[in-house]
C-alpha cells in the first residue's frame, strides 16, 4: 500500500513544472493571457476633443454665414417692395392729378366767359360744365352724392345741425342740406350737413310727443 501511494507521488511531482516546483512566477500562454482594455495616451485624447472642437467651429461659421445671407437677402427684399410700394402711390397720384386737368381746363373756361361780361349765362354754364365733370370724375373712382332731403335721418349718414319747425314734414325728417354727403363703395367718405323737421309749437301742444328735440344738433 505505502509502495503504491509513493509511485502516485512521484508521478504528480514529474508533471509539475520545474518553474513550479521551483517557486516561480508562472507565465500564462496566449491563450491564458488577461485582455484588457487598451488605456488611451492623454496626447490622443488632447488631439481628439480638438479636432470635435474644430469640427463645431467650423459648423457655427456655417450656420452665421447662412444666417447673415438670410439677413441681407430679407433687408434687399423689403427694400424691393418699399420701392414698389413708392413707385404704385406715385403712378396712381399722377393718374388722379391727369384726370383732374381737363376740371382745371373747364374752369379756365368759365372764367374766360366770365370776364368776356354779358347775361351772366355763359358763367352759369361753365359752372355747371365744371361740376358735372368733376362729378363724373368722382363716380370714375367709386365716389358717389348721398340723397338726404326728405330722408329720415340717420346719424350714420347725416350731420345735424339745425332743427326747423315744420307741420309739412314728420318729425326727425331731413328737409335742408347745406352740403352733400358722399360715400366711396360701400363706407361713407363724408357726412351731408342737413337741417331737421322738428314738431311744431301746435303739434307739441296736441300731445303728439314728437317734437325732433331728439336730435343731437351741431
Amino acid at each position: 500500500m505505502d509502495k503504491r501511494f509513493n509511485d502516485v507521488e512521484n508521478e504528480q511531482r514529474e508533471n509539475v513544472s520545474p518553474d513550479v516546483a521551483a517557486g516561480k512566477d508562472i507565465e500564462l500562454t496566449p491563450n491564458q493571457e488577461v485582455k484588457a482594455e487598451p488605456v488611451e495616451e492623454p496626447d490622443s485624447l488632447i488631439k481628439e476633443l480638438q479636432a470635435q472642437i474644430a469640427d463645431k467651429n467650423k459648423e457655427l461659421t456655417e450656420l452665421k454665414d447662412r444666417y447673415l445671407r438670410s439677413l441681407a437677402e430679407n433687408e434687399n427684399a423689403r427694400k424691393r417692395i418699399r420701392q414698389q410700394s413708392d413707385e404704385t402711390v406715385r403712378l396712381q397720384r399722377e393718374n388722379l392729378l391727369r384726370e383732374l386737368l381737363p376740371v382745371v381746363d373747364n374752369l379756365e373756361r368759365a372764367v374766360d366767359a366770365a370776364r368776356g361780361g354779358g347775361n351772366g349765362q355763359p358763367i352759369v354754364e361753365g359752372v355747371e360744365m365744371v361740376l358735372r365733370s368733376l362729378l363724373d370724375f368722382l363716380k370714375t373712382h367709386g365716389v358717389t352724392q348721398l340723397t338726404s332731403v326728405g330722408e329720415p335721418f340717420d346719424p350714420q349718414r347725416h350731420e345735424a345741425v339745425d332743427q326747423i319747425e315744420s307741420s309739412q314734414h314728420p318729425p326727425n325728417t331731413v328737409v335742408n342740406e347745406f352740403h352733400r354727403g358722399y360715400q366711396i363703395g360701400d363706407r361713407l367718405l363724408r357726412p351731408a350737413r342737413v337741417a331737421v323737421a322738428k314738431g311744431t309749437r301746435e303739434s307739441d301742444r296736441g300731445g303728439n310727443g314728437v317734437n325732433g328735440d331728439d336730435v343731437e344738433t351741431r
